[in-house]
């Protein structure tokens, strides 16, 4: 449902597009039409008294921009009109947004439990940081209900998901993942990376907070690095807020402006995006070089009844297997002229990565194969170009890996 946004001078329900160009917007005594970028460090007090009282926080107003901005401000207002979330802070990348989500509310003693599908980072921080400082973990397949049930225990504090994941768009049930949270009080973590804030909305599902990569579709022209982890107040306030404070992962202001900047066409890019991923899915479906597709948007997906309860879209991913494995793929994507070799992704320029020997590179061979991640599997990001090229690109490329 769209959500109650302030916009001039009337409180009224917006839609996202709506919400995407104009949520959150602060303007200074000169009328701008573009929000302002703040470039500053720190902010002058009228009077001494003031001073005290901001530090109280009795009194409203910024004090240092490691802490909150005017521009940041904006960018995270706006993202929780699109979540539908009480509070959010942006940090520098998705990576600082997932370690800080976690970490903030954890202590030696507790355990995490996490669906084993995930990016490669996530699974540094889950496998190899949390254990440093005693905190035990449990990786499982999220795909099934019954293994998060049987994992779940007193002490598990956290709970933490991709959905779609990466690279092999697995998607797990958020709601029933809640429900196991729940049971125990845990919080669950959802990286709604794949999906968006315009397909997917964790929270509505019951997750307790959400994290984004926003350079990803939010920037989504390859330009700056930024995260954002959204909740409601009393969870940032009682868990977050200190930590982010204390520890500076936050976003610089010149990107939180160029993220602003990026929301105003956001659903216009991913709704163009997702429409010729699903026609670039077909084509592939019934290639003779390729032995599988995967793609949220498809009959023939694993999951296609969850998608069908809690996904508005498809995705702007996809994936496929091509025969003959790593010299095959290579071969293929050395022939490519219009998509770009490349491990980013949600760019307006499509992005073809093979994750065995990057994003997925450091995991081990068993890990992989327990992931679905082949020698054979590649990772398509679909950009802006029209669908027909990208097609012609891939099929001249395909016929050149045989």
């Amino acid at each position: 449902m769209p959500e109650d946004t302030k916009i001039g001078k009337t409180i009224r329900t917006f839609r996202p597009a709506t919400q995407l160009v104009h949520a959150g917007t602060l303007r200074s005594s000169f009328g701008e039409t573009s929000e302002s970028l703040f470039l500053t460090q720190g902010f002058v007090y009228p009077n001494a008294e003031a001073a005290e009282a901001r530090f109280k926080g009795e009194e409203p107003g910024f004090i240092y921009s490691r802490y909150a901005n005017p521009t940041t401000d904006m960018f995270e207002k706006r993202m929780c009109a699109l979540e539908g979330a009480e509070d959010a802070r942006a940090t520098a990348s998705g990576m600082a947004a997932v370690a800080a989500a976690i970490i903030c509310q954890v202590k030696a003693g507790d355990h995490v439990l996490a669906a084993r599908a995930m990016f490669g980072s996530c699974r540094y921080i889950i496998e190899t940081l949390l254990p440093r400082y005693g905190v035990d973990f449990t990786l499982i397949d999220g795909s099934k209900i019954e293994n998060w049930q049987n994992a779940i225990r007193p002490n598990t504090k956290v709970l933490f998901l991709e959905s779609p994941t990466n690279p092999t768009l697995e998607v797990i049930d958020i709601s029933a993942v809640a429900d196991v949270a729940n049971s125990v009080g845990a919080k669950l973590i959802v990286d709604n990376v794949f999906a968006t804030p315009l397909f997917q909305k964790p929270l509505e599902l019951g997750a307790h907070i959400v994290v984004y990569s926003t350079t990803k579709h939010i920037d989504g022209q390859g330009r700056c690095l930024g995260g954002m982890i959204l909740s409601d107040k009393a969870w940032i306030d009682e868990n977050l807020h200190e930590y982010f404070r204390h520890t500076g992962p936050g976003l610089s202001p010149f990107n939180s402006w160029v993220m602003l900047k990026g929301l105003e066409t956001l659903s216009v890019r991913v709704r163009q995006q997702t429409e010729s991923a699903a026609k670039i899915a077909d084509f592939l479906s019934s290639h003779s070089a390729i032995s599988k597709v995967i793609y949220p948007g498809r009959a023939d997906h694993p999951q296609a009844d969850i998608i069908s309860r809690q996904m508005k879209g498809g995705s702007t991913l996809l994936a496929f297997e091509v025969k003959g494995g790593k010299k095959a793929a290579f071969k293929f994507e050395n022939a490519l002229e219009v998509i770009l070799i490349s491990n980013n992704l949600g760019d307006s320029k499509s992005l073809i990565t093979h994750p065995t020997t990057t994003t997925h590179k450091n995991l081990t061979d068993e890990a992989r194969a327990e992931l679905g991640i082949s020698d054979g599997l590649l990772r398509l990001s679909v950009g802006l170009e029209d669908a027909d090229d990208l097609i012609e690109d891939l099929d001249i490329a395909l016929k050149a890996s045989l």
